[in-house]
């Protein structure tokens, strides 16, 4: 925007120049040569008296003097025939300035000009001739100037027009920067409301949006963090109950249950405190594995085969840690909702450049029509929330979700993750 605003006075100012420039370059073309010509004639004109006096010495000096005053040629011819001064050939114009017509006759060399002196005795006919050179005296170095004028005005508008775009464009990139911000998680960043009225315009509209989304994002908070407070009580009592069972393996199973939903409502307080802080990041591969030791047990009650591929090594990546374990969990919780007791699945966990690749993989019935990763979408009478989440969280990290068909049947989900190193150069 800058280059172009810079770009569009240039060429509005090269016309203008251009338009003032050309006709006062030949104005001094014109203005030179007829201070030429009138200097040319004032000398030939000062011969007049003395030819009145028809005194032929007087004279012959006279033109001697006018031709070494101007350094042009001068000559004289008298109705006798006789010729004075710089010998010269009687041309048309002498000729036709002889019949009493005093003229100026433009030649290849210069300009001729011919004064008619009528006495009694006859005509007698002034000539000297101008140069090119004399007609265009001054005229280049004035063409100088006026171009060096018009490159200093140009430069000057282009430098006035540059230092307007350059504050333009400063306060719009500014809108960007507080715009790129705010998309960050920096809700507190709000645009100064300077500049022109319609930029002012717009950074307004911005500070009220950035309020807007702050207030909706602290609202949310507060809701979560006191939704996930009530449910303190009740998994309390659930636990005390869970201690209360008689089979001590019973009570064990039951209270890891609930314990895993106790921190589940931990980690969602958590969540709603730093939300907006950006995503942080874990080890896929102890998720993973941590994850699939706690599935393992309810697809043995199942009769599931589970297969679980990990990868090699750790593996970080662009996810907070409660955040991958729900994902997973809404992964193997939709195989184990949407598909009979029996039904064999695998989770595979794999490097790939720039993050990690966590696919699941089901023998069952597959997807069917619709998009099941749209919010609010299920078949099974549950919120249908569960692929948003892996969506919402594959993307946060820098990645995709991709779901299809498996081989030779059933469901394929593939969830692409962020390296946790490219968290900081995104």
């Amino acid at each position: 925007m800058r280059r172009r605003l810079a770009l569009l006075v240039a060429a509005a100012m090269a016309l203008v120049l251009t338009a003032f420039l050309l006709p006062l370059a030949l104005l001094v073309q014109t203005v030179a040569a007829e201070r030429a010509i009138g200097a040319a004639t004032t000398e030939a004109q000062a011969l007049v008296p003395v030819i009145a006096t028809g005194d032929r010495l007087a004279l012959e000096l006279g033109v001697q003097e006018a031709a070494g005053r101007s350094g042009q040629p001068f000559t004289v011819f008298l109705p006798d025939g006789a010729v004075l001064g710089t010998p010269a050939l009687r041309t048309n114009g002498v000729r036709l300035a002889a019949l009493g017509n005093s003229i100026t006759v433009a030649r290849d060399d210069g300009r001729e000009i011919l004064i008619a002196v009528g006495l009694a005795r006859g005509t007698t006919v002034i000539r000297t001739v101008v140069p090119t050179a004399e007609l265009r005296h001054g005229v280049p170095q004035a063409w100088l100037i006026l171009a060096l004028l018009g490159i200093v005005l140009l430069g000057a508008g282009i430098a006035v027009a540059d230092r307007l775009a350059r504050t333009i464009v400063g306060e719009i990139t500014g809108l960007a920067g507080v715009s790129h911000r705010l998309a960050d998680g920096a809700l507190e960043a709000r645009a100064d409301v300077t500049g022109p009225p319609e930029v002012r315009a717009v950074a307004g509209a911005l500070n009220h949006l950035a309020e807007r989304i702050q207030h909706l994002v602290r609202a949310e908070r507060e809701a979560v963090a006191d939704l996930s407070h009530r449910l303190r009580t009740p998994l309390t009592a659930l636990r005390l109950e869970a201690e209360a069972l008689a089979d001590p393996q019973e009570a064990q199973r039951v209270g890891e249950q609930v314990a895993a939903v106790n921190q589940a409502v931990t980690d969602l307080i958590e969540g709603a405190r730093r939300r907006g802080s950006g995503p942080g990041s874990c080890d896929a591969a102890e998720v993973v594995a941590e994850r699939a030791a706690f599935w393992h047990v309810l697809a043995e009650d199942e009769q599931r085969v589970m297969t679980v591929v990990p990868a090699a090594g750790p593996l970080p990546v662009a996810v907070g840690r409660g955040d991958l374990s729900a994902c997973l969990d809404a992964l193997l919780g939709n195989v184990f909702s949407h598909t009979p007791p029996g039904t064999a699945f695998t989770v595979r966990l794999a490097a790939r450049p720039g993050g990690a690749v966590l696919t699941v993989a089901d023998a069952g019935p597959g997807f069917g029509g619709g998009d099941p990763t749209r919010r609010g979408a299920s078949g099974a009478g549950s919120s249908g929330l569960g692929l948003d989440i892996v969506r919402q969280t594959a993307q946060t990290s820098g990645g995709r979700l991709t779901i299809g068909d498996a081989t030779p049947h059933g469901a394929l989900v593939t969830v692409e993750l962020g390296a946790a190193a490219d968290l900081g150069a995104r």
